[in-house]
C-alpha cells in the first residue's frame, strides 16, 4: 500500500509541472520574443542566456514529468511496482544534474541583470501582465519592480519545490524500516536534495553579490571584468587585505580569477596558474604566478585565514573545472591544489617570453615538465622544461622571413640553452649533428651542406664556442680537396694535410687559412717536393724536387704570367732510383697530430657519461641519438616531431646493459658480449663505435683515400680499439659500483694491449676495414702489380712443370693425388697438386680478422705438410729449403689478389703476442713468397736455380 508521503510527492510533482508550464508561457516565451539590435552585442548575449535558461527549464519540466509518471505507475500498480522504481530514488543524481544546470543558467542571467533589462524593453507588456505574474509569487512586495518579479518567478517555485522534496523524502524515510531494501535509496535522495538546497542558496548569494559588485565599478571595468559565468567569492572591502608589491586598492577573488585593481590598471590572474605558499608569519601568505610573486597580509590573522582558505578552495575548484557541491570547499576532491598542473598561458611581461604562449605542465608558477612554447613570430619550442627554462630534449623552430622555411634544432637543453648532443637542420639545407654548450656548437660535430649547394662542403671535427677549433676534417667538393688538420677561430691554423682528388697531397703549417713556411708536396707518381708553394700548388721560393727515378732538382722556383714554372738550381742525375720501401715511408700527418688527442671530442662525452654513473636520462645528451633527416620538410607541424626512445626506456635499457656486462666477464662470453654490443646502435659502445666510423670515413673515404695517409689511418684504428676497451672497462666499473661489488684493479699496459689487440681490435676492425684496406691497396699497388704479373706468368705452367720450375724435389710431388682420364697426360694436368692447401689459403680473403687470417695460414702450412707426409708415407717436417718453393707453388695457384696489401695489414694489425712465434714465422714465409713472385726472373720464367735458405724469412 502506498504511503501518504508518496501521494504527497505525486501532488507536488503535478503542481510543479503545471507551474513550470505556466512560467514558460507567461515569462520565458515573452522574454525570448525580444529581438536585439544587430549593433547590440550585449543584447545578443542576453538573448543567448535566455535561450539557455529556456532549454534548462524545458529539461527540468521533462524530468518532472518523468518523475510524475513513475509516481503514477507506483500508485496504480502497488503490488508489481516497487518503491525503488521512483525516479526521485533510482535517478536522484540525474534529477540533481538537471536542477543544477537550471540554477547555473538562472544565476548567469541574474548576474548580468537580464531580467531587469528585458522588462525595460517591454515595459508596457509586463505592466499588463503584472497581476498574472504576481500570482506566481509569494512574499514579494507589490511595490517591487517587474525585473525583480521576473527573477523571483523563475526561482521561487523551484526553491519551494526542492524544500518540499527534502521534507517528504525525510518523512518517507521515517516510515521505512531500518533494514528495508529501499531505505538506502531514500536516504541518499534526501541527502542529495538537501545538498541541492545548500548549493542553490550559495549560488544565489554569489550571484547577488556579483551583481551588486558590478554596480560599484566603472563602466570600463565592467566591460573588462563582467562575464555571465563569473562569481564573486571575496572582496577586500568586506575583509581587508593588503597585497605587495602591487599595492592594490581593491582585491577581488572570483571563482576563475584573482583581480587586483590599482588605479586605472587591472591585474588579472588565472586561478589555474596560482600557487599558494603559506607564510611563516601568521598574518601573511604568498601567491606564486607565472610572472608575479605576491604577498597577502592582514592585521587580523582570522582575516588572513579566510582569504587563504577561500583562495585555496577557489584554485581547487578552478582546476577541477566545475563548482564544488554542495558548497565551496565541500567537494569529495582533495582540498589542497596540486603542485603540478597542465594549463595554457600567454606571457605579457617584457623579456624573451613576451607574448609567447606556453601550453603544458607547470610547477609552482614555472613551466616544468613537457610543454609547447609558441611566439607570435612563428618560433616554436616543444620539449621538456625545468623551473621555467628549456631543459632536457626539445625541438626548436625559428622561421625564416625570406621563404616558408625553418631552422630546426632537435637538441638537448640545459637551463634555457642548447647543451649536449643535437641535430640542427637549417633553412639553407645545411645540417649539423654534434654537441652544443651554452647554445653554441662546442665539442665534436659534423656540419654538412646539401649536395646541390653552390659550394658543397662538409666539416667533421671539433668546435669551440660556435667556431671550428681543434682537429677537424673539411671536404670541399667543389675544389675536390680535403683538409685534415688543426683549426682555430673558424680558420685553418697549425699543422695540416691537404689531399686533392687528383692524388696530390701536401703537408705544412697553416696560419689564418693560408699555408706559411716550408712544406712537403707529394704527387701521384711519387715525386716529392720540399719547400714553399701556394694553395693552388704553384712552387715558389727555395725548394727541392725528388723525381720517381731518383733525380733531384734543388734551387729557387717561381712562375710568371704566361711563362709557366721556371727554376734556377742544380739537377742531380747521379742518384739511383729510390727503393719502393722508402717511397712507402712517405706518410703524412704522423707526428703532426698525436693520435691520442685527435678525437677527444668523441671520447670525452663517453667518459663524462661513465663518470656520472651512466644515468639513463643523460645517455642521449652525452652519447647522441639518431633521427631521420627531415631536410625535405618545410612546415612547422611536420618539423615538431622526433622519433626517439623515451628517457624511461633509456634508463631501463641502461640497467640491462650493465647487468649483461656483469654476467659475461669470462673471456669467451665477453667476446660474444662485446660483439653484440658493438653491433647494436642503441648500446653505448655501439653508439661510440658508429661515431668513430663516421670520423674515419670523413677522413679516409673518397678524396681521402690516399696512400700517404695509410700510417695515419692505421694508428687511428688502434687508438679507437684502445678507447673502446677503456669504455668497456668504465661501464664495467659502474656496473660493479651499482651492485656494491669490489671494483677491478687498474690493468697494466701489457695486459691492456693484449686485450685490445686480441679481443677488441678483431671485433671492431670490420667497421673500418673498407677504408683501411683501400689505403693498403693504394700503398702497395706497384708491388701488387708486379706480383700479379708473376702470378700470370706462373699460371701458364702445368702442375708438374711448375713444380719442376720452382725446383721442388720430385719425391715431394703429390702425383698419387692425380686421377687421370684416358685422354689426359700427366704433364698437362693443371691446378690439381696441393689442391687442399690451395683452397685453404684462398680463405684468407674471406675474413677481416688478422687472427683468423693467420689461422688460415697455419692450416695451409698444415695441409702442405699433410700432403707431403701422405706422399712419403710417413710424417714429415719440411725444412726451410723445401717449404719455400712449395709455399710459392700454393700461393701461385691460390691467385689471391692484392696479397701484398693483405700481408702488410695482417702484420700491422696482428696481436703482438704472436711476434716471434709460429704465426710470425709463417707470415714471414708468405712475405718471402710474395717478394720472390715479384722478381724479374719469376716474371720472365727464368729458372731460379737453388733457393738461398739464408734469405730473410
Amino acid at each position: 500500500m502506498c504511503s501518504p508521503e508518496e501521494e504527497a510527492l505525486l501532488r507536488l510533482e503535478e503542481v510543479f509541472s503545471a507551474t513550470l508550464a505556466r512560467i514558460n508561457s507567461l515569462v520565458l516565451q515573452p522574454l525570448l520574443e525580444t529581438t536585439p539590435e544587430p549593433s547590440d552585442p550585449r543584447g545578443r548575449e542576453h538573448l543567448r542566456l535566455l535561450q539557455q535558461l529556456h532549454q534548462s527549464s524545458q529539461q527540468l519540466w521533462e524530468v518532472t514529468e518523468e518523475s510524475l509518471h513513475s509516481l503514477r505507475e507506483r500508485l496504480c500498480h502497488q503490488d508489481s511496482v516497487g518503491l525503488e522504481s521512483l525516479l526521485l530514488l533510482c535517478g536522484a543524481d540525474r534529477v540533481l544534474q538537471v536542477h543544477v544546470e537550471y540554477i547555473e543558467s538562472y544565476t548567469s542571467c541574474l548576474v548580468v541583470q537580464v531580467f531587469q533589462k528585458a522588462a525595460k524593453k517591454k515595459r508596457e507588456y509586463w505592466r499588463r501582465q503584472r497581476k498574472a505574474l504576481w500570482q506566481l509569487l509569494s512574499g514579494v512586495s507589490s511595490e517591487a519592480s517587474v525585473g525583480t518579479a521576473l527573477a523571483q518567478a523563475l526561482c521561487q517555485p523551484l526553491a519551494h519545490h526542492v524544500q518540499q522534496y527534502v521534507f517528504l523524502l525525510l518523512s518517507l524515510g521515517d516510515t521505512i524500516g531500518e533494514h528495508h531494501p529501499t531505505r538506502e535509496l531514500v536516504v541518499h535522495a534526501a541527502t542529495v536534495f538537501g545538498n541541492l538546497q545548500s548549493f542553490m542558496r550559495q549560488a544565489l548569494d554569489q550571484a547577488m553579490a556579483t551583481q551588486a559588485l558590478w554596480h560599484t565599478l566603472s563602466s570600463r571595468l565592467r566591460d573588462v571584468l563582467c562575464t555571465p559565468a563569473r562569481r564573486l567569492l571575496q572582496d577586500s572591502q568586506d575583509i581587508p587585505v593588503m597585497v605587495t608589491p602591487l599595492r592594490a586598492e581593491r582585491v577581488l577573488l572570483f571563482d576563475d580569477a584573482l583581480i587586483l585593481l590599482q588605479g586605472h590598471n587591472v591585474h588579472i590572474f588565472d586561478l589555474k596558474l596560482v600557487w599558494i605558499d603559506p607564510g611563516q608569519d601568521g598574518c601573511m601568505f604568498h601567491l606564486l604566478t607565472p610572472e608575479e610573486e605576491l604577498s597577502f597580509c592582514s592585521k587580523d590573522p582570522q582575516d588572513r585565514t579566510v582569504w587563504q582558505w577561500k583562495m585555496t578552495q577557489a584554485v581547487c575548484q578552478a582546476l577541477r573545472g566545475k563548482k564544488d557541491f554542495p558548497v565551496l570547499g565541500a567537494g569529495l576532491e582533495p582540498s589542497e591544489p596540486p603542485t603540478c598542473r597542465c594549463v595554457a598561458y600567454t606571457f605579457r611581461a617584457e623579456g624573451r617570453l613576451c607574448q609567447a604562449t606556453y601550453e603544458g605542465e607547470w610547477c609552482r608558477g614555472r613551466p616544468h615538465g613537457k610543454g609547447t612554447l609558441k611566439w607570435p613570430d612563428g618560433r616554436n619550442h616543444v620539449g621538456n622544461f625545468c623551473q621555467g627554462l628549456e631543459h632536457g630534449f626539445g625541438i626548436h623552430l625559428i622561421p625564416q622571413a625570406s621563404e616558408d622555411t625553418f631552422d630546426c634544432y632537435k637538441c638537448h637543453w640545459r637551463e634555457g640553452s642548447m647543451c649536449g648532443y643535437g641535430i640542427c637542420e637549417y633553412s639553407t639545407d645545411e645540417v649539423y649533428r654534434g654537441y652544443f654548450q651554452a647554445g653554441l656548437r662546442h665539442g665534436f660535430g659534423v656540419l654538412e651542406s646539401a649536395p646541390q649547394a653552390l659550394q658543397p662542403c662538409k666539416y667533421t671535427g671539433h668546435w669551440e664556442r660556435g667556431q671550428r677549433s681543434g682537429y677537424g676534417i673539411e671536404e670541399d667538393s667543389d675544389r675536390g680537396e680535403r683538409y685534415i688538420g688543426m683549426w682555430q677561430a673558424d680558420q685553418r691554423h697549425g699543422p695540416g694535410v691537404m689531399v686533392t682528388q687528383a692524388g696530390v697531397c701536401y703537408q705544412g703549417t697553416f696560419q689564418a687559412d693560408k699555408m706559411v713556411g716550408p712544406g712537403v708536396l707529394l704527387s701521384e707518381d711519387d715525386s716529392l717536393y720540399e719547400g714553399t708553394f701556394t694553395r693552388d700548388l704553384t712552387l715558389v721560393g727555395k725548394g727541392k724536387v725528388t723525381f720517381p727515378n731518383g733525380f733531384t732538382l734543388e734551387g729557387s722556383f717561381g712562375s710568371g704570367a704566361g711563362k709557366g714554372l721556371h727554376t734556377q738550381g742544380m739537377l742531380d742525375t747521379a742518384a739511383f732510383p729510390p727503393d719502393p720501401s722508402s717511397t712507402r715511408k712517405r706518410q703524412l700527418g704522423v707526428g703532426a697530430f698525436p693520435v691520442e688527442s685527435r678525437w677527444q671530442g668523441v671520447y670525452g662525452p663517453f667518459r663524462d657519461f661513465v663518470s656520472a654513473g651512466c644515468p639513463g636520462d643523460q645517455q642521449e645528451a652525452l652519447l647522441g641519438f639518431h633521427v631521420q633527416n627531415a631536410r625535405e620538410l618545410r612546415k612547422s607541424q611536420e618539423y615538431l616531431c622526433c622519433e626517439r626512445s623515451q628517457p624511461e626506456a633509456c634508463a631501463g635499457r641502461m640497467e640491462d646493459v650493465l647487468d649483461e656486462l656483469l654476467q659475461h666477464r669470462e673471456p669467451r662470453a665477453l667476446r660474444e658480449c662485446l660483439r653484440k654490443a658493438l653491433g647494436n646502435s642503441l648500446h653505448p659502445l655501439g653508439k661510440l663505435l658508429r661515431t668513430l666510423m663516421l670520423t674515419f670515413q670523413a677522413t679516409y673515404a673518397g678524396v681521402g683515400a690516399n696512400k700517404h695517409l695509410q700510417a695515419l689511418a692505421q694508428e687511428e684504428v688502434k687508438q679507437h680499439a684502445r678507447e673502446l676497451w677503456a669504455a668497456y672497462r668504465g661501464l664495467l666499473q659502474v656496473a660493479l659500483q651499482r651492485k656494491g661489488q669490489a671494483l677491478e684493479e687498474d690493468e697494466d699496459a701489457e695486459t691492456r694491449d693484449l686485450q685490445v689487440h686480441g679481443l677488441v681490435l678483431p671485433l671492431m676492425l670490420p667497421s673500418f676495414y673498407s677504408e683501411l684496406f683501400t689505403l693498403y691497396l693504394l700503398l702497395h699497388e706497384r708491388e701488387d702489380g708486379l706480383y700479379s704479373q708473376g702470378i700470370a706468368s706462373l699460371s701458364l705452367f702445368p702442375d708438374t712443370k711448375l713444380l719442376e720450375f720452382l725446383d721442388v724435389q720430385k719425391h715431394l710431388w703429390p702425383l698419387k693425388d692425380l686421377t687421370l682420364t684416358t685422354n689426359q697426360r700427366l704433364s698437362l694436368v693443371r691446378d690439381k697438386c696441393f689442391l687442399s692447401a690451395t683452397e685453404c689459403l684462398q680463405k684468407i680473403i674471406t675474413t677481416v680478422d688478422p687472427r683468423e687470417k693467420l689461422e688460415v695460414l697455419e692450416k695451409t702450412y698444415g695441409e702442405i705438410e699433410a700432403t707431403v707426409s701422405r706422399v712419403l708415407g710417413q710424417e714429415h717436417k719440411l725444412p726451410m729449403d723445401d717449404l719455400l718453393p712449395l709455399l710459392i707453388y700454393v700461393v701461385s695457384r691460390a691467385r689471391i689478389q692484392h696479397l701484398g696489401a693483405e700481408i702488410h695489414l695482417i702484420r700491422d694489425m696482428m696481436d703482438p703476442i704472436h711476434t716471434g712465434g709460429l704465426y710470425d714465422f709463417l707470415l714471414t714465409a708468405l712475405e718471402s713468397c710474395y717478394e720472390h713472385i715479384q722478381k724479374e726472373d719469376m716474371r720472365l720464367l727464368r729458372f731460379p736455380g737453388r733457393w738461398d735458405s739464408r734469405e730473410p724469412w
